[in-house]
């Protein structure tokens, strides 16, 4: 069960996780050894599953994201596995999701410009295992971006 005060905990982690635990542990009201005990906890339940540094897609040069759905032309369990195991090894596939609807897959991709989309789409995407249709949409303006769960 998870109360305020780590439901606080998770909220300071996920804003910023290398803050000293120290810092986290005023913040959210608790004894250094109190904090550390709980993210301990958080840690070992699998509420937290890692840590990881939040890169700027855009200081990196990537100014466009697209989402792709992708139609595969069977949706036997051997044409998901291929295509899956693609899409893993792909570093150009920022995330891929199975779905519902009417398109099987839904996959972020991010490139410096409408180029370079395309050498993706040709190169990477339409290279994709059991590929029928691919639909993309660009975004135009990220209004809300992810910044973790509510807690």
């Amino acid at each position: 069960m998870i109360d305020e005060i780590d439901k606080k905990i998770l909220r300071a982690l996920q804003e910023n996780c290398r803050r000293p635990i120290s810092e986290t542990a005023d913040r959210v009201g608790l004894s250094l050894s109190a904090c550390h005990r709980r993210i301990g906890i958080l840690e070992t339940k699998g509420v937290i599953a890692r840590y990881s540094a939040r890169l700027n897609g855009e200081a990196l040069g990537f100014t466009m994201t697209f989402y792709v759905e992708v139609s595969l032309e069977s949706q036997t369990e051997t044409a998901l596995a291929a295509f899956e195991k693609a899409a893993l090894a792909s570093a150009e596939v920022l995330e891929c999701h199975l779905m519902t609807g009417t398109a099987d897959y839904l996959i972020k991709v991010a490139a410096p410009n409408t180029r370079d989309y395309e050498r993706l789409y040709r190169r990477t995407l339409a290279a994709l295992p059991h590929v029928a249709r691919i639909q993309s949409a660009l975004v135009m303006k990220t209004v809300k971006p992810w910044n973790g769960y509510p807690p």
